[in-house]
């Protein structure tokens, strides 16, 4: 009787453990997605700061709450990978156009193909969008994707490991990259930054612990294991133990990430929008060029323009000495242009407006405008490619169209028109703290010409009005053109120099603005130099504007401390010419500095003008726009596609190594029982309801059943055999073993359905089986069910 006892003990020794998956109880359930909704809702919270207001969260909780739902329902239904990533794709698609792009959609739910279209781009275009674009961004410009996206993404994750994992802190993966990928893609100043780390980790470790607290003492036991239970005990608290100070050391680090005590880093700081003021001449430097050739051609059309207002095209506010140009230095200069949005301008005051501007003649990439753009709406066939390429400066109110305005294209501007202020409302205003760009190759003439111009100005304003009566009154008109007293074109420094030097000033409004705003910032005064059109007084009011190059102009734009950029016209009246240029000097004539040597003279009515980046319409230019269109599709489309295919790539990369490792092991009878578990694993990813732990007569009964295959028995048979056979295999023995194999396995798969034979391929049930992450076993048919034992015999052939 020993030896049977023996062999009886032994076989419980080797026997292989029962894994056991307690159902998740109800209060399990309810911590765990409580648990995980607070740890998703901190990086939620936490994008507040880099939308424009709150309208983003319909679009994150909606996220929030499909995730979480999707992992229920998987978790309830025991959906696969491949189940579960495809309906997280559907639900993006399905979903997204009602809580991301509602105005895509039809009525504000059904999506269209656009949203679909624009669903798929913003895969992967809306990250780069929303950090090339300067915070707050508006929500109606697609950005809304991106905590959608996440929040979708991060709630299946955390809640399918909170509710299938044994250990919660798996969870903790995708919810702390949520916050991080919050953290790079929000702003340097970050919303209640202390609080979100502490409260992450808070409920980071009250949930861990409250998790293991909750634990069973053992998930898998076996008879005759009786001080098995303590280890066990011990092991588990030193599990928790190492579990809970992860848990704090994820909230010690994201307070870190979070703190103020040093400047947050995020990638709007280093990312550089792709867009460069200057690649684009100065347009003041075609002044001259619009005068001549465009004096009776309609270079667009303005409809909607208020009385007084003036049509903008572009801002200048550095001058090097030889162009006055738009400046490239960052936010609160003229060259701090984002993409254009639904919330620009939020803080302008005034009327507002609803200004079309249809283009006709222009060919330009600077977009006329009138006054504080909120919303820019492009029509016509390129819309889309406008759209995307179109640039505002908040701070200088000029529009930037990188792909170039041409005939055709229209567009609709929400303004705001600024009031118009009297000297009288001005006359107790200071000048505005401003920070403009440094002003180089001023002539040295000038501060003294400034001063002596406003020596008897006591108020700011009376300085302004100095310096404008000095031009306006004293100079004369001239664009230079035939039949015209003679006006050079520019506006370097020889040129001002020599108009404020000459016996009379000549020139035009080009000559008068740059010379007013040199000789008001070398007195301090804030000024920067406008180029636009506006209509003449008896054309003001009419509803609609033709614009030409008889009514361009340059002004002069001064700030005020509460009025802001005020407008001033220091160009004489046209009709104020001279009647002989080689009169005597002007009747108190202004003190003049030696001037050194002038430059060579500038040719006459030859002015430099702006290249064409439009080209002709005859040419068979390559359409990039085109190209970036169908580049951006091709990569979302590649983004989804590789979303689809990672798990079967990865699931399909663990079971070839694991074929490899049995099919290559190092005992010839380790081979052939590798051979008869990749058979049984492959039936079980197929749906056979094979027991763990039953021998290989007991598996080949279950797979004959479920296949319909009576070669399965012959097999487990010769298995036997040869595993505990007298001789070790032969090579030819086990390669006609895995033969056989392979192809009861093919006939098997042959059997099933496509679709199953998809879930056997992405099935992580024998993948898990042994570890504490074990799928439940599948039900055995009445018929066949095999005896279930706390402690399963041995082999029968032992």
């Amino acid at each position: 009787m020993t030896a049977p006892a023996t062999t009886a003990a032994a076989a419980k020794a080797s026997a292989p453990r029962r894994t056991v998956v307690e159902p998740l109880s109800t209060r399990r359930w309810i911590l765990d997605l409580v648990a995980v909704g607070v740890l998703l809702l901190i990086p939620i919270i936490g994008f507040w700061p880099t939308f424009d207001g709150p309208r983003y969260l319909v679009a994150a909780l909606g996220g929030l709450a499909l995730g979480m739902g999707l992992a229920v329902l998987g978790r309830r239904y025991r959906w696969g990978v491949l189940a579960l990533a495809g309906a997280t794709v559907v639900v993006y698609f399905l979903f997204g156009g009602a809580l991301a792009l509602p105005a895509t959609t039809v009525a504000g739910v059904v999506p269209t193909v656009r949203t679909l279209g624009l669903l798929a781009l913003g895969a992967v275009m809306s990250f780069k969008q929303l950090l090339t674009t300067v915070a707050p961004v508006a929500a109606d410009d697609g950005h809304m994707i991106v905590p959608f996206l996440l929040a979708l993404v991060a709630a299946v994750l955390a809640t399918s490991f909170a509710l299938r994992l044994r250990n919660a802190a798996w969870a903790l993966i995708p919810a702390g990259g949520f916050l991080a990928a919050e953290i790079a893609l929000g702003t340097s100043q970050p919303f209640v930054p202390v609080v979100q780390g502490v409260v992450f980790g808070l409920v980071a470790v009250v949930w861990i612990a409250v998790r293991q607290a909750w634990r069973p003492q053992a998930a898998a036991v076996s008879v005759g294991e009786g001080a098995a239970s303590r280890t066990a005990t011990t092991r588990r608290i030193m599990m928790g133990a190492g579990v809970i100070v992860l848990a704090g050391a994820v909230g010690v680090t994201t307070s870190a990430f979070a703190a103020p005590a040093s400047p947050r880093y995020v990638l709007r700081d280093v990312v550089i929008p792709p867009f460069d003021i200057r690649e684009f001449a100065s347009p003041l430097q075609s002044f001259r060029a619009y005068v001549r050739d465009h004096s009776d051609d309609t270079l667009f059309t303005v409809k909607g323009l208020p009385k007084d207002a003036r049509v903008r095209l572009a801002t200048m506010d550095e001058y090097n000495g030889m162009v006055y140009n738009v400046s490239d230095q960052g936010l609160g200069s003229s060259g701090a242009f984002s993409q254009v949005r639904t919330n620009m301008s939020a803080d302008a005051k005034g009327a507002e407006a609803k200004v079309r501007v249809e283009i006709g003649s222009l060919e330009s990439v600077w977009m006329p405008d009138a006054g504080a753009v909120r919303s820019i709406t492009f029509a016509g066939a390129d819309a889309d490619e406008l759209r995307r390429s179109a640039h505002y400066n908040e701070y200088t109110e000029t529009g930037v169209v990188t792909a170039g305005l041409g005939k055709g294209d229209a567009y609709t501007l929400d303004s705001v028109i600024p009031r118009t202020w009297s000297d009288e409302q001005l006359a107790e205003q200071k000048f505005a703290p401003v920070t403009l760009p440094k002003q180089d190759g001023v002539p040295k003439s000038l501060a003294d010409v400034a001063s002596t111009a406003v020596a008897e100005a006591s108020t700011p304003i009376e300085q302004v009005r100095a310096l404008q009566q000095f031009l306006s009154e004293d100079g004369f008109f001239s664009h230079g053109l035939k039949n015209q007293p003679l006006s050079r074109a520019g506006h370097g420094a020889e040129r001002i120099s020599t108009l404020l030097g000459s016996k009379q000033m000549v020139g035009d409004d080009e000559q008068y603005a740059v010379a007013m705003a040199l000789m008001a910032r070398e007195l301090g005064i804030p000024a920067r130099v406008v180029m636009g059109f506006y209509p003449d007084e008896d054309e003001a009011g009419s509803g609609t504007f033709a614009a030409n190059g008889d009514n361009l102009h340059a002004w002069v734009e001064v700030a005020f401390d509460e009025a802001g950029w005020v407008s001033f016209d220091p160009t004489p009246p046209e009709d104020q010419v001279p009647s002989d240029q080689t009169t005597k000097p002007k009747a108190d004539p202004k003190p003049q500095v030696l001037q050194p040597p002038p430059p060579p003279q500038e040719p006459v009515d030859l002015p430099p003008t702006v290249a064409d980046d439009r080209g002709s319409d005859d040419d068979d230019g390559f359409d990039a726009g085109m190209l970036w269109l169908i580049v951006s599709i091709g990569t979302g489309a590649l983004g989804v596609l590789a979303v689809l295919l990672a798990p079967f790539i990865v699931i399909g990369l663990l079971k070839a190594t694991r074929r490899r490792r049995r099919r290559q092991a190092e005992r010839a009878a380790d081979r052939i029982s590798g051979g008869w578990d990749e058979l049984v694993d492959r039936a079980s990813d197929l749906g056979a309801p094979v027991r763990p732990g039953a021998t290989r007569q007991e598996d080949a009964g279950v797979l004959t059943t479920a296949f319909a295959e009576p070669r399965v028995a012959t097999l487990a048979h010769r298995a036997d055999s040869e595993v505990f056979g007298p001789a070790e295999p032969t090579p030819a023995d086990i390669d006609a073993f895995w033969t056989e194999v392979d192809e009861l396995v093919g006939g098997m798969a042959r059997k099933r359905s496509v679709w199953r034979r998809l879930r056997a391929r992405l099935s992580l049930r024998t993948l898990l089986e042994g570890t504490r992450f074990a799928l439940p076993s599948r039900s055995v048919p009445d018929a066949r069910r095999a005896p279930v034992r706390a402690d399963p015999p041995a082999q029968e052939n032992e």
